[in-house]
């Protein structure tokens, strides 16, 4: 067959460890899971009485414009009802964005390391690819305007950044944006954006009104605590989201999404504990790392990035036999570095005492070997 030649030397998205084949494999009764940043306290009470009261009918498509959820986040959010588009988790709308913007004829700009769906889908369009190293973290937006020519035509920021947990600040931004040439899409990445307490932080949606050549991604997989059930969204000026939905796929977001997305957006009440319970968590790790002489990323997410000056796959193995799945910073271009997402204070204490340990034993080696 003709396949096109990416995606014959292009490695499908590898899935964290499941718990059960963990529990298997190592004959531990319970696992605790920090490797995907989903929210250790589940969704919103809300959610799960309102799915259990209003069962959306099995043997009936969804709602294909999902209009009872874009209605109540066009009026949370403030926004017009054409500015939304919605997809099977964000993951989705990214994969539509490269769809409808990126071919071997296009080039597409980006971080490098940053979350890694941006890249695998412009190589599977073919799409040339301009990667720009992070600087302490961060976006190097200066480079990134450099790389820009006229080829471009999708610049993607991811602020939050997965994986430093990093931000950029609105001068910055608002920079940036002003520079970009307005035939180049610039894609705002905030999965993390509700964790998010940092005080010069922008307001990204009202920045959709201003700059035509934006769209904001968000999803509720994060802090809403509905990974399982993959929803996202995006806003923009309606003229993108009019371009952008023929190549959206007919009834991408299932009924239980749908009604429980909704669900989970009036209860705010949830997201604010949520954000509290994480920032105390944050604190944990802080302690830990100053205790150790770690260095890490100030993080505006529910997980953080430890450097731990060894094989990061060994502080990952290290961790998996006790029982605590993290992620290993070896794939996401930080070898020395893991990865963990802030649990539960049962959880995070537990890992860290793992942690603990693990620098104990390897103090014990070097010793010997001297």
């Amino acid at each position: 067959m003709r396949w096109k030649k990416q995606l014959l030397t292009l490695t499908p998205y590898q899935p964290g460890k499941s718990i059960e084949s963990v529990k298997k494999q190592y004959n531990l009764d319970k696992i605790v899971k920090l490797a995907s940043n989903e929210n250790p306290f589940g969704c919103s009470t809300r959610v799960t009485e309102t799915l259990l009261s209003n069962q959306p009918g099995l043997a009936i498509y969804p709602d294909g414009y999902t209009t009872k959820l874009r209605e109540g986040l066009a009026s949370f959010l403030k926004v017009e009802q054409e500015e939304l588009i919605f997809g099977n988790g964000s993951d989705e709308i990214i994969q539509i964005i490269s769809r409808a913007l990126l071919d071997r004829d296009t080039n597409t700009v980006m971080a490098a390391p940053t979350f890694p769906q941006y890249k695998h889908n412009a190589v599977i369009e073919g799409a040339d690819i301009k990667e720009v190293p992070l600087v302490n973290g961060e976006h190097d937006l200066e480079k990134m305007l450099g790389a820009v020519d006229e080829k471009t035509n999708v610049v993607w920021v991811c602020s939050p950044n997965n994986p430093t947990g990093t931000y950029i600040s609105e001068n910055k931004l608002i920079s940036f944006l002003e520079k970009v040439p307005k035939h180049v899409l610039v894609v705002l990445d905030e999965a993390y954006y509700e964790y998010v307490v940092a005080d010069d932080y922008y307001d990204s949606i009202s920045l959709t009104r201003t700059y035509s050549n934006l769209i904001v991604l968000r999803t509720f997989s994060k802090i809403y605590g509905l990974a399982s059930l993959r929803v996202g969204y995006g806003v923009a000026n309606p003229a993108i989201i009019q371009a952008l939905e023929p190549a959206r796929e007919p009834f991408n977001v299932n009924s239980f999404a749908q009604v429980a997305a909704l669900a989970a957006l009036e209860d705010q009440e949830f997201v604010i504990s949520c954000n509290e319970k994480n920032r105390q968590g944050l604190a944990q790790f802080y302690d830990f790392c100053a205790e150790n002489q770690l260095s890490y990323y100030e993080s505006q997410t529910n997980f953080i990035l430890i450097d731990f000056k060894v094989e990061g796959n060994k502080v990952f193995q290290y961790l998996l036999e006790k029982g605590y799945i993290v992620r290993s910073g070896q794939a996401l271009g930080f070898p020395t570095s893991v990865r963990i997402t802030v649990g539960s204070s049962e959880e995070n204490h537990g890992v860290l005492q793992a942690l603990t340990e693990f620098l104990a034993e390897e103090s014990s080696v070097e010793l010997a070997g001297k």
